[in-house]
């Protein structure tokens, strides 16, 4: 049996992501104790059930006490207060990370209340489902996915490998960028895709109720991904919005300009815009598949998908 890459993982947070983490962290051997904190008695007592550690706290301080790892899995804009709460506790040498979906804001509310001697890793595993809670977690969630690492510069290079390994282990593939850069493309690839899905979930909400008890009935497979993306954590979205404004407004002013370009050529029924348009994503498409990040086979709404196949946002973002 390979040692453990670490002692004591502590995990701040047990939804979907943190109780993932933990789960596959056991699977692999990775840690010889987890140590779960949630503020909510009530997910905590969940988590004891489930099993998902080996000491549990509703005290942030108390779990991070000993820590080697310490990953806060909470809304991006809780990330500043869990810094201020387990910043007396840390031990020299221990590495901290997160998984939220915007890193430039976590970086700022995290970094000023974190002692020296600690390592500062933030990490942005992009996977997840429309699910959340200790319950939904499975171990699989991060094989072939990507985590992203955006650690400072200058951060120690065996603290960010070691962080590296550990994703790599529980089946992640590892990127390192800059925290602006990583939120500029998530904003493309993440954000503004949630947006639009909860933008036209919200405008089929508003319609007259006969008109919207048809668009139930006949949702199409389009509108039934927009709705899952739709159903995910209200308060982990509305935080990434909040604290990823300037890269979502940047990437929003772009999708607006082009789709007041797709309006037009309908208006005028340039055929020819529209093919070529759709014939370029398309190709994207096909990339992504290449790319073994979906699978083209499909279902149509007819076969249960297994427990965590959805791909939204987790916190993924």
């Amino acid at each position: 049996m390979t040692e453990p890459l670490f002692g004591r993982l502590t995990l701040i947070g047990i939804g979907l992501i943190g109780s993932s983490i933990a789960l596959a962290a056991k699977r692999h051997g990775l840690v010889s104790e987890i140590s779960i904190q949630t503020r909510s008695k009530k997910t905590l007592e969940r988590a004891i059930a489930l099993g998902l550690g080996d000491t549990y706290s509703l005290d942030p301080a108390e779990a991070a006490k000993v820590a080697d790892l310490i990953i806060v899995c909470v809304p991006v804009g809780a990330s500043e207060e869990v810094a201020q709460q387990i910043a007396p506790s840390l031990k020299p040498g221990a590495i901290i990370s997160d998984v939220g979906s915007v890193k430039s804001s976590v970086v700022q509310q995290m970094r000023p209340h974190l002692p020296n001697g600690i390592h500062f890793v933030p990490a942005h595993p992009i996977a997840g489902t429309e699910h959340s809670g200790p319950d939904a977690g499975f171990a699989e969630l991060f094989e072939n996915r990507w985590c992203i690492l955006t650690p400072e510069e200058g951060t120690d290079k065996a603290a960010v490998d070691k962080l590296a390994a550990f994703w790599r282990a529980i089946g992640a593939n590892v990127e390192v960028m800059s925290p602006e850069h990583h939120d500029l493309v998530l904003a493309i690839t993440s954000h503004i895709p949630h947006l639009i899905a909860y933008n036209i979930v919200g405008t089929a909400a508003d319609m007259e109720e006969n008109v919207r008890q048809e668009v139930i009935k006949f949702s199409a497979s389009g509108f039934r991904d927009f709705t899952r993306i739709a159903a995910s954590d209200p308060t982990m979205w509305r935080d990434i919005f909040l604290h990823n404004k300037d890269a979502v407004l940047e990437m929003l002013g772009r999708f607006t300009e082009d789709l007041t370009s797709l309006q037009r050529a309908i208006r005028r029924g340039d055929g020819d815009t529209l093919f070529e348009l759709f014939t370029r994503t398309r190709a994207i498409r096909r990339n992504i598949l290449d790319a073994g990040q979906d699978t083209a086979v499909p279902d149509f709404g007819r076969t249960p998908a297994a427990k965590g196949h959805g791909t939204t946002e987790k916190n993924g973002a």
